[in-house]
């Protein structure tokens, strides 16, 4: 008998821990999404993300549900909230592929990534995030609307990565560091020939040529340098 009342009052336990749970009922989407809209147009992000994304957990198979991740992802974006926002795309990304809004939330993360990047002496991590999200979205959807500025956003990244790369070549070279410094120097002119770093670049490799004595290497610098950057200043210094 001790035993039998001891399950009875554990199943009392049970069944009064289970009556403290709430059960919360599916909204309609219409009061949710008002709900969402309210708080957004309140620039009360945080709160607007939690009902869009609401409005998706709750109603998954109705044709809002990606427009509803979309909007619960910009608004963390709105909110600064980045990881939110990166969480939140991926989350569109994985049940969503092939939806029409795809270039703009490559865009989107692409700008979360962007808008975390930090001083060029740093580790360029969120740049180089960010350059793949935008080149993945010019390569598929090179007639986006959003691939014109993902354009310019990429000339932008691979500039700040090569002035990365740039700065750390030059501490190389003020400790003798001859063999990084000229590894570092060519991966600009070949990776990011397109930057404002690539005469400088250039005009660095005749340097450390010349340094450890080879001066072929040094010369055939040079006249890269005087062709194809004939009036820039690097090539003044030469």
């Amino acid at each position: 008998m001790k035993k039998v009342f001891l399950v009875f009052c554990g199943l009392a336990v049970l069944a009064g821990c289970a009556s403290d749970k709430k059960i919360v009922p599916d909204q309609p989407l219409t009061e949710i999404y008002d709900e969402a809209y309210t708080a957004f147009n309140k620039k009360d992000y945080d709160k607007a993300a939690e009902k869009f994304a609401l409005a998706e957990t709750q109603h998954p198979t109705s044709p809002y549900a990606a427009d509803a991740l979309i909007m619960a992802a910009y608004s963390h974006y709105m909110d600064d909230d980045f990881a939110g926002a990166l969480m939140v795309t991926d989350r569109f990304m994985r049940f969503h592929p092939g939806h029409m809004d795809v270039p703009y939330v490559l865009y989107l993360r692409g700008m979360c990534y962007y808008r975390q990047v930090s001083d060029v002496r740093r580790e360029p991590g969120m740049s180089v995030y960010a350059l793949n999200q935008f080149q993945q979205l010019v390569e598929r959807f090179p007639d986006s609307e959003y691939a014109k500025n993902a354009k310019n956003k990429i000339i932008i990244l691979k500039n700040y990565i090569a002035g990365k790369i740039m700065y750390a070549a030059r501490n190389d070279m003020a400790v003798q560091n001859w063999p990084s410094a000229i590894t570092r120097f060519q991966s600009i002119v070949t990776d990011a020939q397109e930057t404002v770093m690539t005469p400088e670049a250039l005009f660095r490799l005749t340097e450390c040529y010349t340094a450890i004595g080879l001066p072929e290497q040094s010369v055939g610098y040079a006249d890269m340098l005087r062709k194809n950057f004939p009036d820039n200043e690097w090539t003044k210094k030469l």
